[in-house]
């Protein structure tokens, strides 16, 4: 794990870099990442400080990872996702995507955290998440896994570069049975990327593919009862629930030096997500058809992105750019009839049978100003339009998305230099969130339905970055965003929750430790609240003073990694989420702490060939993801919701490279 530096250290040429705005960066080292085994990428985002896991364990719907307060359950998605720079979030904002990155393939991840970036605004309420992958070398890498649970998985990494030509391919395929009973898991991911750079005229001209198929059995959530009578069992009812995903990305890029100040810099891309899930909620007989549903998602991303860089003089900076995606999606929900396990064959009725799209066009600047040795001024301004209509097909109903005009958002960051050991930065900006899905609220379809303006997110920071000693750096951060009307929004129930205005703010500390040649040592604590300033309940209840449901207080992680040779390397890594409140209201107690001590241990056979075992959840402790299932109230069936996370796993790995 590398703290990055909150200076400017962009390269002499080329776009900026996440570090010219000015605030928290944390960098994840492709190395790193190739060491470990993941049943799904977006769990190596939790290897970073500050980040939080929600871990649904439900097939291919498996969990995501979020910061600064934004839970992971679905409602609030505020982390944007970029694939090689490339906008990667569903419609909703969820961040299946990311599952297509295979570790092998990983270059380094890249987090962002606050809200004074300019350069991406739809889903980027917190910050964005950056992967980006491997492109040119000379490289053949292969890691065969075999573990608990039934995991066979196998990845193979290609890269060959020469004439100006870079060639880089990634396959990888893993099966799983799962710790739980139906809950096997069968994926294959493909990738290729092909680079050519023009001799002498600074011109470089990229294409990249990837895609993945996923089919995933759901073993369902359990209640307290059946989690305490057998925490592996599959209910009855999720017999037959399971998904089957497809997902591509086909983007095309030019970076053009079109003077040695001025850089230019494109990306056309293209996102495909089919989703198909099948998932029952409960076996009661008395609830309808509501709890039986077949889920499907078709949705199609068009985009380009454009940036130029003017690089004046060492004190100053000029970057611009513009964005635009066209979304063209449908979603269909169907309900089923009760039966034991659910019978998905003949559905009893359609609640959603929708085709919408969204248009989203971006514009945004910054300038880097030098205006002193010390000094580091960095003002930035971005502006979003969205529209777009939805027909509902099941009524013929249409409707225009929800009206935002312009949406102007202004970032100003500043860095003082104390020392060339210590330093200090402030930062202010705004991001907006904006309600997503197929149909009202989102949409303006139902009669004298409310009108819902974008919640404005203002967040501000300030942080020192220290190195007391050569071998010990420290950075800390004190951040705060205020939201103006902010929804909890989850489409693919037709589920919001008005959370009105609300306040986020915390402490992130980390420090890094290399005591001596064989030794390091790193923690890290982001302590955080997300707190309801005014809104009401739509029985008029007040939320003022709550705490944002599914948000812990607390994500920290702490490790230590021991060389004595070139042969050998020991690793220790403990994480740990705090206890949240499941409800709106706070009314249902709090759940879910997470606490976990994974091991690694490599062992080099030779120059190009190692082995890996990795321990997880080495402590073997019993923990469970939980929800409020609140859905078919009043019928008597609102109650805590539980996954129950894996117990210790063991994992063996063949590395090779060449």
């Amino acid at each position: 794990m590398s703290m990055s530096r909150v200076t400017v250290t962009a390269a002499a040429t080329g776009p900026l870099s996440s570090r010219s705005v000015l605030t928290s960066v944390d960098v994840l080292g492709g190395e790193e990442v190739a060491e470990h085994q993941v049943m799904n990428s977006w769990a190596l985002l939790g290897r970073l400080p500050g980040v939080q896991l929600t871990e649904t364990g439900m097939g291919a719907e498996s969990g995501k990872a979020t910061f600064r307060a934004f839970n992971g359950e679905g409602y609030l998605n505020g982390i944007k996702v970029l694939i090689d720079g490339i906008p990667s979030n569903v419609n909703s904002g969820n961040q299946r995507f990311i599952d297509m990155v295979l570790p092998l393939d990983v270059e380094r991840i890249e987090v962002v955290r606050g809200t004074n970036d300019p350069r991406w605004g739809l889903h980027a309420i917190g910050g964005h998440v950056d992967l980006q992958t491997r492109q040119g070398g000379q490289y053949t890498e292969g890691r065969l896994s075999a573990g608990t649970a039934g995991l066979r998985e196998g990845q193979l990494a290609v890269g060959r570069e020469s004439d100006g030509l870079a060639q880089n391919y990634i396959l990888g395929l893993q099966q799983a049975q799962g710790y739980r009973r139906h809950a096997a898991s069968d994926k294959l991911t493909l990738g290729g990327k092909w680079f050519y750079s023009l001799p002498g005229q600074g011109l470089r001209l990229g294409l990249v593919a990837r895609a993945q198929h996923h089919e995933a059995e759901e073993p369902g959530f359990l209640t307290a009862t059946q989690m305490a009578e057998d925490r592996r069992q599959s209910p009855a009812h999720n017999a037959h629930d399971g998904d089957e995903r497809e997902m591509r990305q086909l983007s095309g890029h030019l970076d053009w030096a079109l003077r040695p100040t001025l850089h230019l810099s494109t990306r056309l891309y293209l996102n495909r997500y089919e989703d198909d899930r099948r998932v029952t909620f409960t076996g009661n007989a008395g609830l309808g058809n509501s709890p039986r549903q077949r889920r499907q998602w078709d949705e199609t991303q068009q985009g380009v992105l454009a940036s130029l860089t003017w690089r004046a003089s060492p004190a100053l900076v000029v970057e611009g750019g513009l964005q635009h995606e066209r979304q063209d999606n449908t979603y269909r929900r169907d309900r089923y009839a009760y039966a034991l396990p659910t019978d998905f064959d003949t559905p009893a009725s359609t609640s959603n049978d929708d085709r919408y799209t969204l248009n989203h066009t971006g514009l945004w600047s910054q300038v880097v100003l030098r205006p002193a040795e010390r000094w580091r001024v960095v003002p930035g301004l971005r502006l979003d339009h969205l529209d777009g209509d939805t027909l509902l097909r099941t009524s013929g109903v249409q409707g225009e998305l929800q009206k935002s005009g312009w949406i102007r958002q202004p970032k100003l960051s500043v860095l003082y230099t104390l020392a060339p050991q210590a330093s200090v930065y402030a930062n202010w900006g705004r991001t907006f969130q904006v309600l997503t899905g197929s149909r009202a609220p989102a949409y303006l379809t139902a009669t004298g339905q409310a009108t819902f303006a974008p919640s404005i997110n203002t967040g501000r920071e300030l942080g020192v970055k220290f190195e007391p000693l050569s071998t010990l750096t420290v950075r800390g951060a004190l951040w705060r965003q205020d939201a103006t009307d902010e929804v909890a929004n989850m489409p693919s129930t037709g589920t919001t929750v008005g959370l009105g205005r609300t306040r986020r703010q915390g402490v992130d500390l980390q420090a890094r430790w290399t005591p001596s040649e064989v030794w390091l040592l790193w923690t890290a604590l982001a302590w955080q609240e997300a707190r309801v300033v005014q809104a009401y309940t739509a029985a008029g209840t007040s939320l003022a003073g709550r705490e944002v449901f599914a948000t812990p207080r607390h994500v920290s992680q702490a490790g230590l990694e021991y060389r004595p040779d070139a042969q050998w390397r020991l690793g220790l890594q403990a994480r740990a989420q705090g206890d949240y409140y499941i409800d709106d209201l706070n009314a249902q107690g709090k759940w879910g702490a997470q606490r976990q001590v994974d091991l690694s241990v490599r062992r080099q056979l030779g120059p190009q060939l190692s082995v890996d075992l990795e321990v997880k959840n080495l402590t073997d402790r019993e923990q469970a993801y939980v929800w409020y299932d609140s859905f078919f109230w009043p019928t008597g069936q609102a109650q805590p919701m539980f996954s129950p996370a894996a117990p210790r796993t063991v994992v063996l790995s063949l590395h090779l490279r060449q």
